[in-house]
């Protein structure tokens, strides 16, 4: 689990933090401080990892390394 790349940035519309996981297709989460999105994100990729077992969809191999630089 704590292989994912995982964003984390503020968004000016929700006025919030959100952590992104790229790498699991819809996987966020935010909260009121970088340190509750990041506690957030990681309850979401156990349930999205969870999920996914149960559901018989194939879970992504951690990359290990940045997908994209801007």
């Amino acid at each position: 689990m704590d292989r994912f790349e995982i964003i984390i940035f503020w968004s000016n519309d929700d006025q919030t933090y959100v952590a992104d996981v790229p790498e699991l297709p819809g996987c966020m989460a935010h909260g009121d401080t970088h340190e509750a999105a990041l506690a957030a994100v990681k309850e979401a990729i156990a349930l999205w990892l969870e999920t996914a077992q149960a559901t018989g969809r194939a879970i992504p191999q951690a990359r290990g390394e940045r997908l994209l630089f801007a």
